[in-house]
């Protein structure tokens, strides 16, 4: 066999999986001459630079600066067998040419019942674009929606490891004869934008930009958002700009108290003790209150955690000096509740590791005032994005197929139905 053979074997797309505590994890590199990267599909990372070395025989070292890892691994019969090592820790990797991407069987394709067109405005100086989907014989008094997404910049799909929720719930609404617009966020596929120096209070402006264009050729618009769009829902609400709302795993709690939380669940399904996590949990409670009204930031050291938790809290500390996070660990809509006069469904997954289902619905059902139309209800067996799950842990959402819940789709098409 040819040392050229060899050579091409280790070029193109390769993909293996690490397991990581009994969770399986993706690897995927793109061993290119020219911009050689990986991707952790299952985490929703993908592009890291690598640098790769080609020795003898087949051998290839991989390193990924960026997480400090590294892959060594010998060609051997079409694979390559070696080790992926991360702070120390060895996984055993074998990566096979080619990548197996999950099904998608939810997302729509055509023909279609219903017509789209492309959408373009500007909203603070800034172009955004998205697709207004109209039903067969729509009209002025036909519902429609916009769609917010969750935090983090995202494609008017909300796409996240192939899955396109917006989509699979535009389709589904379109069919029913609601109407919506979906958008990409401010900054999506611009490299010089910076979307942490932009908080929520921008992405909500964006979302009122949209209802004022659409209350230009529809009599009720509404606002569908998904998570931290859910949040901008109510927000925009409160502020009587819509005529009814979908919450859907919306935060309704700030934003401290929300991470505080997700952290827990985090190290807790790694494995620490519950005398380490409460430490660790303090701690970030202290530093987000300082980050909020000002102070010192507390010292690691004063609270007996593994180096492990003392290397993350730094990089904890360095993440929230961005306006964004600022913003985001300040945001509190509870206060804002009561303002609401218009109809609300929010919804939660009973297994969301992201958005607390217990505490986030008890505040927006005790904080809204009495209407019959409202519906505040937890699914049991759905994640954060309304996945039917195990576990709802967020390696699940990539090896699921399903979109987005069925049951779901008929209750938010029924719920707006019965406003008619």
């Amino acid at each position: 066999m040819s040392a050229m053979f060899i050579a091409d074997a280790q070029t193109g797309t390769w993909s293996g999986k690490i397991d990581v505590q009994g969770t399986e994890i993706s690897i995927v590199f793109h061993l290119d001459e020219d911009k050689p990267t990986v991707d952790s599909p299952d985490q929703g990372v993908k592009g890291i630079p690598v640098q790769i070395e080609r020795g003898d025989a087949g051998k290839v070292t991989v390193r990924i600066p960026a997480i400090a890892a590294t892959f060594e691994g010998q060609w051997l019969f079409n694979r390559i067998v070696g080790t992926f090592n991360q702070m120390n820790v060895d996984f055993p990797l074998t990566l096979t040419p080619g990548e197996n991407k999950p099904k998608r069987p939810q997302t729509p394709s055509g023909p279609f019942p219903y017509t789209t067109e492309d959408i373009t405005f500007t909203n603070d100086g800034i172009r955004l674009n998205g697709t207004l989907v109209l039903p067969e014989g729509y009209s002025r008094e036909t519902p429609v929606l916009i769609m917010v997404t969750g935090s983090g910049q995202q494609n008017r799909d909300e796409e996240l490891f192939d899955h396109k929720p917006f989509a699979v719930i535009a389709d589904a609404l379109a069919r029913a004869g609601i109407a919506t617009l979906r958008y990409d966020d401010r900054g999506f596929g611009d490299s010089s934008a910076n979307p942490m120096e932009w908080t929520v209070e921008d992405f909500k402006s964006d979302a009122l930009a949209v209802i004022s264009l659409l209350r230009e050729r529809f009599d009720k618009v509404g606002v569908i958002g998904h998570s931290e769009g859910g949040t901008i829902a109510m927000m925009i609400a409160a502020e009587h700009k819509a005529d009814f709302i979908i919450s859907l795993a919306g935060m309704a709690v700030s934003g401290a108290e929300t991470l505080v939380w997700q952290n827990r669940i985090a190290f807790g399904g790694l494995g620490f003790s519950d005398e380490i996590i409460d430490s660790y949990c303090q701690l970030l409670e202290t530093a987000f209150n300082v980050r909020v009204h000002g102070g010192r930031m507390p010292d690691p050291a004063d609270y007996n955690l593994p180096e492990s938790l003392i290397q993350n809290y730094w990089a904890v500390v360095a993440q929230i000096q961005l306006p964004y996070m600022r913003y985001f660990l300040s945001l509190d809509i509870r206060p804002l509740l009561g303002e609401i006069t218009c109809p609300v469904l929010a919804l939660n997954g009973a297994k969301d590791n992201q958005v607390d289902h217990t505490v986030n619905l008890n505040a927006i059902r005790s904080g809204l005032t009495s209407d019959p139309k409202n519906r505040i209800a937890s699914i049991e067996d759905l994640n954060h994005l309304f996945q039917h799950c195990r576990t709802g842990a967020v390696t699940e959402y990539r090896m699921i197929k399903e979109t987005f819940a069925p049951e779901v789709l008929t209750m938010i098409i029924q719920w707006i139905s019965d406003l008619k």
